[in-house]
């Protein structure tokens, strides 16, 4: 064990105590890691509220020790906080969260599944290079899946794309910068024709560090937009989309067989 606290997520394996989890939630939002602490797990503690990227410990139901934490939006950030958790003993990571479908099939209020991801991201080019694959941990995979099943949750597996931008990377012109790059154009219509199924702005850096780090990685997403139709969020749907994803990370992460 170490006395030492990492400088981005604020805390170290001391603060873990004798059983330490080896598998962690990981929300962008603070707020949602909260959620999930508050709604989901038993004997929660505060592990830190460091820099915005609140950490919890608590027990799944079985008895599972588990953190609760945050990476904060984008890559850059996740790759930071990705780093210090697998430095204080984390084996198993399931990232938690929203997404435009640009798959006219994919509703809102549903959730993806990613099982690789499509990546178009500068920090996953430090990590290892461009053509290194981005796909996520088979088994953690099929455990979403199953829980899914199990809690009938509206779901959909396949090819995620992972970009740096919320607005020009998702070929978005109603923002401050209307006029796209000539490489931008059409990019959402390309990614339909490859059957990628959504735009979001973390998984893709997750798999791959996934693979240099040899750690298991998997991502679920409650879809809160329909890029096929319109540019902006539904708010009216997105609590049901994000309430569909935790419930399906928590109840995958209660049933996985930790290695």
């Amino acid at each position: 064990m170490t006395n030492k606290r990492f400088y981005h997520i604020g805390f170290g394996q001391d603060d873990l105590g004798s059983s330490p989890p080896k598998i962690a939630l990981l929300s962008g939002d603070p707020e949602r890691s909260r959620l999930i602490a508050q709604t989901h797990l038993q004997d929660v503690r505060l592990l830190s509220e460091n820099r915005g990227l609140n950490s919890y410990m608590g027990y799944l139901l079985n008895g599972r020790p588990i953190l609760s934490a945050t990476s904060g939006m984008g890559a850059p950030s996740l790759s930071i906080v990705v780093n210090e958790l697998v430095q204080v003993g984390i084996q198993q990571i399931i990232r938690i969260g929203t997404c435009g479908s640009i798959q006219a099939y994919v509703p809102v209020g549903s959730i993806v599944i990613s099982n690789a991801a499509l990546c178009r991201q500068g920090a996953a080019n430090d990590i290892a290079p461009v053509e290194y694959p981005a796909a996520a941990d088979p088994f953690l995979t099929v455990a979403l899946v199953q829980a899914a099943r199990e809690l009938q949750v509206e779901h959909y597996i396949g090819i995620t794309a992972s970009v740096d931008t919320f607005y020009e990377g998702q070929e978005r012109t109603d923002s401050a910068n209307p006029n796209l790059m000539r490489s931008l154009h059409g990019i959402t219509e390309e990614y339909q024709r490859l059957n990628v199924l959504n735009y979001e702005m973390e998984c893709g850096t997750l798999f791959k560090m996934a693979g240099v780090y040899q750690f298991a990685a998997a991502a679920v997403c409650g879809v809160v937009a329909q890029r096929s139709v319109a540019e902006e969020i539904m708010l009216s749907q997105k609590d049901i989309a994000i309430k569909n994803a935790i419930a399906t990370a928590v109840h995958a992460a209660a049933n996985f067989e930790l290695s």
